[in-house]
């Protein structure tokens, strides 16, 4: 099953606690809660400062798309800058952290994953590129325009554009329209893959 989308198309759900929002791209098992989801992935918007919230059992990993990023920090001995816009940063999700903003707001690319369920590989390419074959997945243009091919399936996504699949193997090649150009490709793999 492969699925495109683009990032302005996704509905915007505000945080109850009012310090951001989040565009969800896709949840797995479909229709799965936070408390239940397999992997999941998606976009916030990080308005002020507070407690990043803690996902037990689950692994994280956080990119800054826009803005001066954001500092998270804790007694954990985590303490670190995103400040460096599509530059991946893994870390546990069930750890107590602070997410102190840097300037005004803050858009993040977001996965997460249930340890023993799924783990994710988060890659930025900025050339052309063969993917590792992989039953689920997601590919987003950060930057400019790029053509993905399967053999089977082809398409071109424009930047904010993206795939995502749950189930069915691909193994894409990508190749950039132009120079300069980013696309994030998140790689799910489960415990008996």
């Amino acid at each position: 099953m492969l699925q495109r989308f683009a990032i302005a198309d996704l509905p915007l759900t505000a945080w109850k606690n009012g310090g951001g929002s989040t565009r969800e791209i896709v949840c797995s098992p479909q229709r799965s809660g936070l408390d239940s989801f397999d992997w999941r992935i998606s976009i916030a918007t990080i308005a002020q400062s507070g407690s990043f919230s803690v996902f037990a059992g689950v692994d994280r990993n956080i990119m800054l798309l826009q803005g001066d990023g954001v500092r998270l920090h804790g007694a954990s001995g985590i303490d670190r800058r995103l400040d460096t816009a599509a530059l991946p940063f893994a870390f546990p999700g069930d750890v107590a952290l602070e997410c102190t903003l840097l300037g005004p707001a803050s858009t993040d690319f977001n996965v997460m994953t249930r340890r023993g369920r799924a783990q994710a590989k988060v890659q930025v390419h900025q050339q052309r590129a063969r993917l590792t074959r992989t039953a689920s997945g997601l590919l987003l243009a950060l930057q400019g325009g790029w053509s993905l091919s399967d053999g089977s399936a082809a398409t071109d996504i424009a930047e904010g554009q993206g795939v995502w699949w749950d189930g069915s193997p691909f193994a894409w090649a990508i190749v950039p329209h132009r120079a300069p150009a980013r696309l994030v490709s998140v790689e799910i793999t489960r415990p008996r893959e």
